[in-house]
């Protein structure tokens, strides 16, 4: 098992729905959570991407420096950027951490947020869009071990002559991570990805998407692995943990939560639909597992303010950590995990349910020997050669 931690570059507060408890997400508090991530044996980090978010290759970079195990999950949306600068961007950053680049693939499902970045295609476009994408970016840093071009002509992108001359130091390329429950993405997860992550639904659900996947991969004479993005709420004891739910919720109030389901019904994304069902907008303040304990330990709570997630695993850490292993032996391998706050409870859950998982710890990574080129390319395609002496 592989657990990743994250880093909330759309703030972070003690309460959700409300400014009370807030904190003010500086370069300082992500550095101290990453820091801390990296030293309690965290595999990495996420790093969300939208406009609600700092930008998340900016500041994955600038926290390398300050770790050094982790590695990033840095999440990147297809059609902002072309391809082939990706793939640089990819490269680049891989081979200056030493190659702890990992990336999440990240369609979108909000039509107005999409719009005011410029993208203004449909669903199932936008899956087209990925595809492509992928295609391109793949392949510039598979190509760029050998220096060799690539042209490619798709529906809506195009390549002629790419290359990529700094090549990654992972290979063939940084490991892709991808989420997404309508059939496009599934199609797309077969096809292209490595890692497939599912939102924290029931078990029963989860176990469907995997066979599904796996089923859609045999297809293409490929395999994946599976992870599962959730929030955790764990103390010592069951009644601990729920009341630390209550009081997460304590502050929202009816008008945000209605607020926020609305905004949320606008999207036409499947995961952020399926996130909703569990908890149908349902919260009686009183007696918060009532109607959001979707499962054992489940509760959807977090969904009523939060798009994307919205699912939390509470109770003790035995309960937590046998939930867990619940979704590992449906093929799970990488758990995303996070907690409010989430500096304090990065060191919670590494305190509490580490020592009860059968952990996969990170190494150091290995310092890459590093291929060229070498020396100041000429004319942007020439690379130097080395001297041959003269007879």
């Amino acid at each position: 098992m592989k657990l990743h931690w994250f880093i909330p570059s759309h703030g972070d507060s003690r309460y959700l729905g409300t400014s009370k408890g807030s904190r003010v997400t500086s370069l300082d508090y992500f550095k101290q959570i990453a820091v801390a991530a990296d030293s309690l044996g965290y595999e990495g980090v996420l790093l969300p991407t939208g406009r609600s978010c700092e930008d998340s290759w900016v500041l994955a970079a600038s926290l390398i420096d300050a770790t050094r195990r982790l590695k990033f999950l840095v999440a990147l949306r297809p059609g902002l950027v072309q391809p082939s600068q990706s793939a640089r961007m990819a490269a680049t950053f891989d081979r200056l951490s030493g190659g702890r680049l990992l990336v999440n693939l990240v369609t979108g499902g909000d039509p107005e947020e999409l719009e005011g970045d410029g993208l203004f295609l449909p669903h199932g476009e936008r899956y087209q869009l990925s595809r492509e994408f992928l295609t391109i970016w793949r392949e510039l840093l598979t190509l760029s071990h050998d220096g060799a071009p690539y042209d490619y002509e798709g529906k809506l992108l195009s390549v002629k002559g790419g290359k990529v001359l700094y090549p990654p130091v992972s290979k063939p390329y940084p490991p892709i991570f991808f989420g997404g429950s309508s059939e496009e993405a599934h199609e797309l997860a077969a096809e292209q990805l490595d890692t497939y992550l599912t939102w924290g639904e029931p078990p029963a659900a989860v176990a469907a998407k995997v066979a599904d996947i796996r089923q859609r991969a045999a297809r293409h004479g490929r395999t994946l692995s599976f992870g599962i993005r959730l929030h955790i709420i764990v103390r010592e004891t069951e009644d601990e943990a729920w009341r630390a739910a209550a009081k997460l919720l304590s502050h929202v109030d009816p008008a945000t939560v209605a607020a926020a389901q609305k905004k949320f019904a606008k999207m036409d994304s499947a995961g952020q639909r399926r996130m909703t069902e569990l908890h149908g907008g349902r919260y009686n303040p009183d007696n918060v597992r009532e109607g959001l304990e979707v499962s054992p330990n489940l509760w959807a709570g977090v969904g009523l303010v939060r798009g994307g997630a919205g699912t939390a695993l509470v109770g003790s850490a035995e309960q937590v950590a046998a939930r867990l292993r619940e979704y590992a032996d449906l093929g799970l391998e990488h758990f995303i995990l996070s907690g409010y706050p989430h500096l304090e409870e990065a060191y919670r859950v590494a305190e509490l349910v580490f020592p009860l998982l059968p952990l996969q710890r990170v190494e150091s990574a290995p310092q890459p020997t590093l291929t060229g080129p070498f020396g100041e390319i000429v004319a942007n395609t020439y690379v130097p050669q080395a001297s041959q002496a003269r007879s």
